[in-house]
């Protein structure tokens, strides 16, 4: 995979905020990314992922990069799905560490005062949310997909929704997933622990949207990503 060249200038972190027809928070979830990094203290880059929004969505990104000197767009321009976001962040992204947001603001930015303390002793922080009584579909869908992936992979370290990494195992992991689902990012992790990185779990929170339906844990990203999942166990095994 080639990566975005380090340089003199190169920022501590990248936040890539990813946005499927999102008009409604891309705003706000911005705004409070940049806050909560600004108060890390440490140089940092926000990369906004336009994933083929139709709403305004990419106007609105373009707007956001003019008033922050922090902020780049990608625009994909058609929907590639999680897997799409994912490839272009692991692509784009400058910093020595890199983490992905999604744009509905179900994930607050104070998350970074989490992951970060602990990303400069390990490779990877994966997030982990507390156990959920509820019945939603969204809900629903995560634990039967995560109890598939265990099926097929045995022990792998546990994942929800937000993660950070050092950009530079991206270079030494051949990562060969493609597609839609977020199957990309299971290869990264399972990768990374069988080859012996240091890998942390790390509480997080998870909030209600304020406007729109989540489009992360969904029956399309779900069926795509279980198409990838056997191929994925061939990959590994090879």
């Amino acid at each position: 995979m080639t990566l975005s060249p380090r340089t003199d200038d190169t920022p501590t972190i990248t936040c890539c905020v990813f946005a499927w027809d999102e008009i409604g928070t891309l705003r706000s979830v911005v705004n409070a990314q940049l806050a909560e990094l600004a108060r890390l203290g440490v140089a940092y880059e926000l990369l906004i992922i336009d994933d083929g929004s139709t709403d305004g969505t990419s106007t609105e990104a373009d707007r956001i990069a003019l008033d922050h000197a922090e902020v780049r767009v990608i625009h994909h321009g058609d929907n590639r799905g999680l897997g799409g976001v994912y490839r272009t962040g692991f692509l784009s992204a400058r910093g020595v560490y890199v983490t992905f947001f999604p744009a509905d603001g179900q994930f607050p930015a104070t998350i970074h005062h989490r992951l970060y303390p602990l990303i400069e002793s390990w490779d990877m922080v994966l997030g982990n949310l507390p156990a959920r009584s509820d019945k939603l579909l969204g809900a629903a869908l995560g634990r039967i997909e995560r109890m598939l992936y265990r099926a097929a992979f045995g022990d792998i370290p546990r994942l929800e929704g937000v993660f950070m990494f050092r950009r530079d195992i991206l270079s030494r992991l051949q990562l060969k997933s493609e597609g839609r689902g977020w199957t990309i990012v299971w290869e990264l992790v399972l990768r990374a622990y069988r080859g012996g990185y240091r890998i942390v779990g790390c509480p997080i929170t998870l909030q209600a949207r304020t406007h729109g339906v989540s489009k992360v844990n969904n029956l399309r990203n779900v069926a795509a990503n279980l198409r990838q999942l056997f191929a994925l166990r061939r990959a590994l095994n090879q």
